[in-house]
């Protein structure tokens, strides 16, 4: 049994892994993560989300085949990410929200999609892949949350049968860390310093 965390060190100790170990998940784990995704926020309680999970050797070889023309000469960051032992895509359904909105206790009979002054499809399954990542943080694993390449959603769209009313936002890459100590890991945050929080907080107006 790995050991658990509080939520505040789960926050604290969050970051994006970008190479990990040969151990495989505990697919209790990974099933726990998953059901932990489905509890995010929704609008409409619509549950306009899916998820593509590659958790066998081939599925994630399939997956960087179709994704990227650079698996037989990776660099770095693709070589790392490569290590991973399972791959899920988050996708979102947008028909699922212009759907729900038109029943009767919505009222949206016209399916616009101009009444969304946001994407919330989107930004639902976002938080849904974000639970994802807390949870194996929680576990003392770890993952990665990144952009798919241009060009690659239709070749995984044919790879691995995605429906034509589901979009992946994104790609999580989920395993044991095997990364150098925090002083030596590359990557923005080792650049870049985390801005103090109360400089992005605005109290009662946003400028003073």
């Amino acid at each position: 049994m790995l050991a658990r965390v509080e939520f505040q060190d789960v926050v604290r100790r969050r970051r994006m892994v970008r190479r990990y170990r040969t151990d495989p998940i505990d697919p209790e784990l990974l099933d726990r993560a998953l059901r932990n995704a489905t509890r995010a926020p929704n609008a409409g309680f619509t549950q306009g989300w899916g998820f593509l999970v590659l958790d066998s050797p081939d599925d994630v070889a399939r997956f960087w085949r179709a994704s990227t023309d650079a698996v037989d000469s990776p660099g770095a960051w693709l070589r790392g990410m490569m290590t991973a032992p399972v791959v899920v895509l988050p996708c979102s359904s947008k028909q699922a929200y212009l759907d729900r909105y038109a029943e009767p206790d919505k009222g949206w009979t016209d399916r616009d999609e101009s009444r969304w002054q946001m994407p919330y499809w989107h930004l639902d399954t976002a938080m849904a892949s974000l639970l994802i990542l807390q949870t194996m943080t929680d576990a003392g694993l770890g993952g990665c949350f990144f952009g798919l390449a241009p060009g690659a959603e239709p070749r995984l769209r044919a790879e691995f049968g995605i429906p034509a009313a589901f979009d992946p936002i994104g790609v999580l890459t989920l395993g044991h860390p095997d990364e150098p100590a925090p002083d030596a890991r590359l990557g923005s945050p080792s650049r870049r310093a985390r801005r103090p929080w109360t400089d992005v907080v605005h109290r009662g107006t946003w400028t003073p």
